[in-house]
């Protein structure tokens, strides 16, 4: 099973993984998962392509690639060389084939459509048969008594966190953009707390949840988060800002042992958050949810989106500083993308604003639309501008400083503080941090 990535941060023969962007090297539990659904008469190997280069002698049978948009590139350009030189059979897997499986069969024998567990089983039965298929579907799976993955499988000295967990699949909003509730089909489900709980126990004493949104359900994470109190973990997650709204779901987080949480705020306007259906966003009550949530010990990780019908060229400005007075501890700024099997790539495909095809563009940091009130350079430039000044050296260490006002000095020192100069460390090997824009005052 191959985890394909960008040539920046892929690994050539001799190369050893790069330690500042560990960071952002916590999980490969996909990876994990379909290895744990595989018969048991079945041996499985990992390949992360940003920890040890791809081994194409392997002498497997099978060659799984699961991959997103910006990876499809990539993933064909493995799967044809497998095909071709090595004669080995290949299924394809993960967001990007789902929503685009007729492009993928073109570099694959198969495409797993949907969730693994289900599907799995049927394609390596069907491949020993020679009978193997070109397309297998899957509803959603039941996460009841899903196996616990086989962390061994993964070189962990090449992840900053190689035990991550998920307890839910799935959001229940509808949120034009994202991949996630479009793959998901906008089902929200969760696996029983005694199974999550099971899991929790058989790893160390920081645990990250993938769970893309951990409180959709809140007398369900409620439930979790009291009977995760007695393992006396630490755990950092993803949720909606909507948990600064519940004292006893945000006090239950917090003596769980929540250190931190990503939170999509999107957008600062509510214009812009209607638009995109995060009708659960109130944009008015960030700055006091992000306090509460600081005063229960647990640093926000904010999403930003840019690019937004209603974003104008001083978006960027505003947007930075209310980040500085909500005292953010660290930020994802994205630049709005039409990733395929969402609604906006339908919507915006009918308008014939998306611009560039190029699918190793659909990183969040280039712009492939015609944005509405500013030109593709401006919201381009903007992006660049916010992420090269709120992740400049003297930004990082006054953030880092005033946390401690705030927070646990645990909580700066293993959480504010690395994810910071790891997010600087990786965007300015990605190009994205750009000095000349602020030292020349150009911003658009």
């Amino acid at each position: 099973m191959i985890n394909p990535t960008a040539s920046e941060w892929r690994l050539e023969q001799g190369e050893k993984p790069r330690k500042r962007t560990r960071m952002f090297r916590f999980s490969m539990l996909s990876s994990l998962s379909v290895a744990a659904a595989m018969p048991l008469s079945v041996t499985t190997r990992i390949n992360d392509e940003e920890v040890e280069p791809i081994d194409f002698d392997t002498d497997a049978d099978v060659i799984g690639i699961s991959f997103m948009t910006f990876n499809a590139p990539r993933a064909y350009e493995i799967a044809d060389r497998f095909r071709k030189e090595k004669n080995k059979t290949v299924i394809f897997g993960g967001y990007h084939p789902t929503f685009m499986p007729d492009e993928a069969i073109k570099h694959a024998d198969a495409i797993c459509i949907g969730e693994a567990e289900n599907n799995v089983p049927r394609m390596i039965q069907d491949f020993a048969a020679g009978k193997l298929h070109s397309f297998y579907r899957s509803g959603p799976v039941d996460l009841k008594g899903l196996r616990i993955p086989d962390r061994s499988l993964l070189r962990k000295s090449g992840y900053i966190m190689a035990e991550s967990m998920q307890a839910t699949r799935g959001c229940p909003n509808r949120c034009k953009f994202c991949s996630i509730t479009a793959f998901y089909n906008h089902i929200f489900r969760a696996r029983p707390v005694e199974d999550v709980v099971r899991e929790v126990k058989t790893l160390g004493k920081i645990v990250i949840f993938t769970d893309d949104n951990m409180t959709a359900e809140p007398e369900y994470a409620k439930d979790l988060f009291a009977a995760m109190i007695p393992l006396k973990k630490l755990w950092f997650g993803q949720c909606g800002i909507t948990i600064a709204r519940d004292d006893e779901l945000l006090r239950l987080a917090s003596k769980s042992g929540c250190r931190g949480m990503f939170i999509g705020l999107e957008s600062l306007s509510q214009e812009n958050l209607a638009d995109c259906q995060k009708n659960i966003n109130t944009a008015r009550e960030y700055r006091w949810a992000i306090g509460k949530i600081h005063s229960a010990g647990m640093g926000v990780y904010a999403g930003v989106v840019f690019g937004m019908d209603g974003d104008k060229p001083d978006v960027f400005e505003k947007t930075l500083d209310f980040l500085d007075r909500s005292k953010v501890d660290s930020i994802q700024a994205t630049i709005m993308t039409p990733f395929p099997g969402t609604s906006l790539h339908d919507e915006m495909e009918k308008q014939g604003r998306i611009m560039d095809k190029d699918w190793r563009h659909y990183d969040f940091s280039h712009c492939v639309i015609d944005p509405k009130n500013m030109s593709p350079q401006t919201l381009k430039n903007g992006h660049d501008w916010i992420l090269t000044k709120f992740y400049s050296q003297r930004s990082v260490l006054r953030r880092a400083v005033n946390a401690f006002g705030y927070l646990h000095p645990w909580v700066v020192l293993n959480g504010v503080l690395p994810i910071n100069i790891g997010y600087r460390s990786r965007l300015r090997t990605a190009g994205v941090l750009r000095p000349e824009l602020v030292r020349s005052g150009i911003m658009t």
